[in-house]
């Protein structure tokens, strides 16, 4: 009986997906204020799944660790998919969901990994959640985000500076600092961080003045991030700032002949980090012919290529695959670890979902009046599909590996509570733009006090 509930609950949880992911599609076409039946629909989907995974778990393994790992995060899914709606009325559903869902997955996937490490990203998403939560708060209280350009990109500056003076190399890179607390030490990355101030900063210099004198100031500060980032080798992120910046000079201008000067910018750049850097040029030869270098520089694609193959369709059942012989496979390779233990459809599903997060940001985003937040939400938006883009590619050969996490999914403190901080921020300013009536095409409207108030907050 045992092996049948085994057997089985490896095509429910890909059915479970899979009814998701359509459910995230369908409601890309709905309106917000009939959301709440696919929101009910998801959420039914998102703790199915959670149940057969963690049940797979368990029975194979005979350890009930898992079941009590599973209700800790039941519990916590429960409070962001039940309580969030409570606290703040007017939040985006289909962000909420999605992220409770891709959040639930990582959980799944890195207490197969390893145990100890799963409870450890337990505790920061918790810690990341409390933060979050206060965001959309500050953002409808406080009304001097607008005047603090500069300010975010000294910051930005100045922190990346830090890292790249004051941290240890790890694994040829300078980019993290550990600090050692009573419980252990804590490891974060800053340049996680950086990421939202400078999509802050970039808004506040494009939203009011998008001329050409403006675009090359913007420049000068984004090219030093970027080149404080390539010195401490942290290339992924590097061309994440770049692309994001790119993006967003476009968007504020509406002028194409940025894409192709960022094209051409970024292919020029691409050129240099090949010729100076030693790994980068051992990571484009893995990607170009991985298995003539089997057992050396290729053998971490190798394995990925390996892992994602043999898991066919449905996957091998989770416990059942080998994806620990991925080197870094928490990190870099976890959507390789996916496909192998829940399948290729499951692994589909997983990118389906992530671009229909994008798709939500970027129809919310079409929908601010206001520019300086529209171009944070755009901006969040392409950062966010670029880095699941970069991981993806990288573990399936699409693309070099560039060492980047999968957002929510990937081991990862630094990662998670950036991502989770960026969706909130979102949700922040849609929130305050379906308070204000500033949805176009809504039926709420703005009048008298509030509207003079929401007119008042625009021009600020």
């Amino acid at each position: 009986m045992q092996q049948y509930i085994i057997e089985l609950s490896k095509y429910g949880i890909t059915i479970c997906m899979v009814m998701y992911t359509l459910l995230s599609f369908l409601g890309l076409f709905r309106r917000d204020e009939k959301m709440t039946g696919f929101y009910a629909a998801q959420c039914v989907f998102t703790f199915l799944l959670q149940l057969l995974c963690f049940l797979h778990m368990a029975l194979v393994s005979g350890n009930m660790e898992y079941v009590f790992f599973y209700l800790f995060a039941q519990v916590f899914l429960l409070v962001v998919a039940i309580m969030v709606p409570m606290i703040y009325e007017d939040v985006n559903r289909m962000l909420l969901g999605g992220m409770c869902m891709l959040l639930g997955v990582g959980l799944c996937m890195i207490s197969r990994l390893s145990f100890d490490r799963a409870v450890r990203q337990y505790i920061i998403v918790l810690i990341s959640l409390i933060i979050s939560l206060l965001i959309p708060y500050m953002l409808s209280r406080f009304r001097f985000w607008k005047k603090m350009t500069w300010v975010y990109g000294l910051v930005g500056v100045f922190v990346l500076s830090a890292v790249l003076i004051l941290s240890e190399v790890t694994h040829g890179s300078k980019i993290t600092f550990t600090i050692t607390v009573s419980v252990g030490q804590v490891t974060f990355q800053p340049s996680e961080f950086v990421k939202i101030l400078f999509v802050f900063f970039l808004a506040g210099a494009l939203w009011e003045n998008a001329s050409f004198g403006r675009v090359a100031l913007t420049a000068a500060v984004a090219g030093l991030h970027v080149i404080i980032l390539v010195l401490s080798r942290d290339l992924g992120s590097a061309l994440i700032f770049f692309v994001g910046y790119v993006f967003m000079v476009f968007i504020a201008t509406g002028n194409y002949l940025y894409l192709l000067l960022g094209a051409a910018g970024g292919s020029g750049a691409a050129y240099m980090a090949y010729r100076l850097f030693a790994h980068v040029q051992a990571r484009v030869l893995a990607w170009r012919d991985p298995w003539t270098y089997l057992d050396d520089q290729s053998y971490a694609i190798t394995q990925s290529l390996f892992a994602i193959g043999g898991g066919s369709w449905f996957g091998r059942g989770l416990l059942k695959g080998t994806p620990t012989d991925i080197p870094y496979v928490m990190e870099d390779f976890i959507f390789s670890s996916v496909c192998e233990e829940l399948g290729a459809i499951f692994g589909i599903c997983i990118i389906m979902v992530s671009l229909c997060l994008f798709f939500v940001m970027l129809k919310i985003s079409s929908q601010i009046k206001d520019r300086f937040y529209q171009l944070i939400v755009y901006g969040i938006a392409i950062m966010y599909i670029f880095q699941v883009f970069l991981t993806i590619g990288g573990g399936t050969k699409l693309i070099p590996l560039t060492g980047v996490t999968l957002p929510f999914i990937s081991y990862g403190g630094s990662s998670v509570m950036t991502s989770m901080i960026m969706f909130f921020i979102v949700q922040g300013i849609y929130m305050r733009l379906r308070q204000e009536g500033g949805k176009r095409g809504g039926k709420k409207t703005v009048s008298g006090k509030n509207g003079k108030r929401a007119e008042k907050d625009r021009k600020q």
